[in-house]
């Protein structure tokens, strides 16, 4: 075994060290777990793994790739708060091991894994990936969709269109987990970073744009497309209506001053935030 694959496996070993202990040791207690976790069991019980429940009645206000990550979770383990964690738990072994590889391939093996294990020290990383809430997937199918931009940005010629489908990929899922703001938390970070680096010219050719939407649209849309296709449109009506007004006003606890997610996330993922 190789030292990459060595570091690979001592993070994932670490990682489940980490996160997977005392799972179910406690009731689900914020509003999303509860929702979500529920969600899950009704699909279980119901069989209908298409529309997302609540009280069995359509609750359309997020797409259902976590749900069927639970729900997959319930037929293991059964359905307890250890199941309708354990995706968040995985989540965190995949993304130390995702961190340490972007880590390496960037500046080196010390920094890839300095930053994961720092990372994996954090506060909000030991409470999120202890969590049955849709954030640490969704966190990182955007992360991961803005790595592989980067990477089309900068590198060579060698596989460029492939990160192109890697990058849109992982927004489609991202998509697929919380719906469009993964496109708009997307689209802001690389028009922020397009201006610093100076490399608008990359992105802004036809090709691009349609490879990359078309990409989004087929992944971040499967869920919608079967909706229609089943005679369900007007789901997709209601979840629209919803993200208007979740944009437009606070909803759903979704609050806070301006800075408040900065704040937060100084401080909870501190040392690294810095």
């Amino acid at each position: 075994m190789n030292q990459k694959n060595r570091d690979i496996l001592l993070l994932a070993i670490g990682g489940l060290i980490l996160f997977l202990p005392f799972l179910g040791a406690v009731h689900l207690f914020d509003w999303d777990e509860i929702n979500f976790a529920e969600s899950a069991r009704e699909m279980l019980f119901s069989h209908d793994y298409l529309t997302v429940q609540i009280k069995y009645i359509p609750f359309w206000e997020k797409p259902p790739l976590f749900i069927w990550m639970q729900v997959l979770s319930m037929k293991v383990f059964g359905i307890n708060e250890f199941a309708a964690r354990f995706p968040n738990a995985i989540a965190g072994v995949v993304t130390l091991i995702t961190i340490y590889l972007m880590g390496r391939k960037l500046f080196s093996r010390k920094f890839g894994l300095l930053w994961a294990l720092v990372y994996a020290g954090s506060i909000l990383s030991q409470l999120y990936f202890h969590s049955g809430i849709i954030d640490p997937w969704f966190n990182l199918f955007i992360f991961t969709g803005m790595y592989f931009m980067v990477i089309y940005v900068t590198g060579n010629e060698k596989k460029k269109w492939l990160h192109v489908f890697l990058s849109a990929a992982f927004i489609g899922l991202g998509i697929m987990t919380k719906g469009p703001v993964a496109l708009l938390i997307f689209a802001l970070t690389l028009f922020l970073w397009i201006i610093f680096s100076r490399k608008w010219k990359t992105i802004f050719n036809l090709r691009f744009i349609g490879i990359y939407l078309g990409t989004v649209a087929l992944i971040g849309g499967f869920w919608f497309i079967l909706q229609i296709l089943s005679g369900k449109a007007y789901l997709i009506m209601d979840f629209i209506e919803y993200q208007i007004r979740l944009f437009s006003k606070k909803d759903a606890g979704h609050g806070g001053f301006l800075f408040y997610h900065f704040v937060i996330l100084f401080i909870g993922m501190f040392p690294a935030s810095i």
